[in-house]
């Protein structure tokens, strides 16, 4: 009897013991788990455990990242572009449990990308924009120069 077994939980359960995510371990995880774009809602739980842990300073992480959750939320869901209050509500939660720059960009790029989002939700990005999330400042920092 053949079973699919879900790799990416022992994946990345495996990377956050490692205490360490590396360009390489980002481009495996973009082979072995996000070939095919896919990505549950589990799976997206499991990048913000990643983001949580601290674990991934390496800006292929944060590319695989902001872009995996910026799929599940807007192009995977239906209707497609849309981010309904369920989402925004599931998003915010997520992104406040890391209070880090990546889950920052993951707010602003999944606002870019959308269509149509709850206009508190845009409010809620905004506000935490303001707030003194890790990394935050020395993002901005470099990129003025």
């Amino acid at each position: 009897m053949a079973f699919t077994v879900d790799r990416s939980r022992s994946i990345i359960s495996a990377m956050i013991l490692g205490r360490k995510l590396t360009a390489m371990d980002v481009a495996w995880l973009r082979r072995e788990v996000f070939a095919d774009g896919a990505i549950s809602r589990e799976a997206a739980d499991e990048l913000f455990v990643v983001e949580r842990a601290g674990v991934a300073e390496t800006p292929a992480w944060t590319e695989l990242f902001v872009e995996m959750i910026t799929e599940h939320v807007v192009w995977q869901s239906r209707p497609t572009g849309v981010v309904n209050e369920k989402q925004a509500e599931w998003l915010i939660e997520r992104a406040d449990s890391c209070a880090s720059v990546n889950a920052l960009a993951a707010l602003v790029n999944v606002l870019g990308e959308a269509h149509r989002a709850p206009r508190w939700f845009l409010d809620a990005v905004r506000a935490r924009a303001r707030q003194n999330w890790s990394g935050v400042d020395d993002a901005l920092s470099a990129a003025a120069g």
